[in-house]
């Protein structure tokens, strides 16, 4: 009787390990996909030549943004914008204008992230000339008068020239902060007095 179990001892432990070996198997496998349409990116609604603007309390124009094109993604609440053109409007300055390939607003509308040949300009006023800033990136908080980039960046105003990898800028302070390997090109606008000839 116990040669009779010896034998079949191999077979049964072939078996444990078969029963183990596919039920790993079960466990590692990704779960099938769903197909209810629950995981696409489709757009739930586009909107060409689009026009949006926020208006202070006194019923001026705070800031505007254009573009060709507006494309909102429900399966994650994200908004895609195509050749965005943001306008910032201050009585005590000249208006700054952000120019983009694309841009990203956040799922909750506070911010925009412009993405690819990010122009800044804010035209000459009072003794200040114009200022024009390069970028590949530019995180912008509007409602905060935040923005930000952590790329290489190049600034223009007149003849004075800025390069610097990363950028902080609060506009209600006046504050601009360059993070990185800053280079900075400075013309003084005192002239030298001529040598009398």
């Amino acid at each position: 009787m116990n040669d009779r179990l010896l034998g079949w001892y191999p077979l049964v432990l072939l078996m444990i390990l078969a029963a183990l070996t596919m039920w790993l198997d079960r466990k590692v496998q990704a779960p099938p996909p769903v197909r209810d349409g629950s995981t696409r990116h489709d757009p739930d609604f586009i909107i060409e030549k689009f026009a949006a603007r926020r208006m202070n309390p006194d019923g001026s124009v705070r800031y505007a943004i254009v573009g060709s094109k507006m494309t909102h993604y429900p399966d994650d609440s994200s908004t895609h914008l195509d050749d965005p053109r943001f306008v910032h409007y201050d009585p005590k300055t000249a208006p700054v204008r952000i120019d983009s390939r694309e841009a990203l607003l956040s799922r909750d509308g506070e911010t925009v992230d412009f993405i690819g040949d990010v122009k800044i300009v804010r035209d000459a006023f009072a003794d200040q000339q114009p200022m024009v800033l390069d970028t590949q990136f530019l995180h912008v908080i509007p409602d905060r008068d935040l923005a930000s980039t952590d790329r290489p960046l190049t600034m223009t105003q007149g003849p004075n020239h800025v390069e610097a990898i990363g950028m902080r800028y609060d506009h209600r302070a006046r504050l601009l902060e360059l993070l990185s390997q800053v280079k900075v090109t400075y013309v003084s606008p005192i002239s030298l007095p001529s040598s009398g000839r």
